[in-house]
């Protein structure tokens, strides 16, 4: 059965594609497909734009296995049901991180990583030139206000950039809120398995990280304040005055 996908996020996706030029003739993109809602909505996207879009491109999307079991089934199912290319691939990612994590630290950002160079590992080994990332503007947000408040960085995710090993990443959904996939997969009824295949859920609760879910209670609030909020955040993630803030680097220069 063909997944129904609103106009507006089509709409989304389409203009992000067009604006920057995420995805074209002969391109060949590997997804990473977690098997949780956001990587569920952009396959289904992908399969979509395969069929109809006006220039030819190639896609697979891959599940990175940590090496401790999961539930992978639906996610067989689905691609196979939406002619999704897909494979999955067996690593020791979870083994690895259980032998190097220190006493009391949370290993998120380190198995990100490792994670991040599985795929790009496949990326490279299997001739695609890009990846694809399901983040959306919620992800986007939280990493801006958690890398402003706990790192001193004003950072966030772009829609695209270019990896040192030379694959692009990119990531399609960048403006689609996280409500509009939420939505997507209630009207469609998509199974997914309650905790996405992520080795943070093996853990207890005290080895669990905190700061996400407390900026994602910071960002409701400021939402629920100012209903524009997102889309002015959107805004000025693209309209940076970089000579208007403390670095030096981007400051005027006085003659000597």
């Amino acid at each position: 059965m063909t997944k129904e996908i609103s106009k507006k996020i089509l709409k989304i996706t389409g203009q992000t594609n067009a604006q920057f030029n995420l995805i074209k003739e002969g391109d060949r993109v590997l997804l990473g497909l977690s098997g949780g809602k956001d990587s569920m909505l952009l396959a289904t996207l992908l399969a979509r734009l395969k069929k109809y879009a006006p220039f030819n491109f190639e896609f697979k999307a891959l599940t990175i296995d940590y090496g401790r079991g999961g539930e992978y089934d639906y996610i067989f199912e689905y691609c196979k049901e939406n002619q999704i290319p897909y494979e999955l691939y067996r690593t020791d990612i979870y083994k690895i991180l259980e032998e190097n994590r220190r006493d009391g630290s949370v290993y998120c950002s380190f198995c990100s990583r490792m994670r991040r160079g599985a795929l790009y590992s496949k990326a490279l080994e299997g001739g695609y030139n890009k990846v694809a990332l399901a983040h959306h503007l919620d992800d986007a947000a939280e990493s801006f206000m958690m890398n402003l408040t706990y790192n001193g960085a004003l950072r966030s995710m772009p829609p695209l950039y270019r990896a040192e090993n030379g694959l692009w990443v990119i990531r399609p959904l960048i403006f689609v809120r996280e409500r509009q996939i939420i939505d997507f997969i209630a009207k469609n009824e998509i199974y997914i398995a309650p905790d996405c295949n992520c080795p943070i859920q093996w853990q207890s609760d005290d080895k669990r990280p905190f700061a996400r879910e407390k900026t994602k209670a910071m960002l409701k609030k400021m939402e629920e304040e100012n209903p524009d909020f997102f889309n002015s955040l959107k805004v000025a993630l693209g309209n940076i005055h970089a000579h208007s803030l403390f670095d030096k680097r981007y400051l005027d220069k006085q003659e000597s």
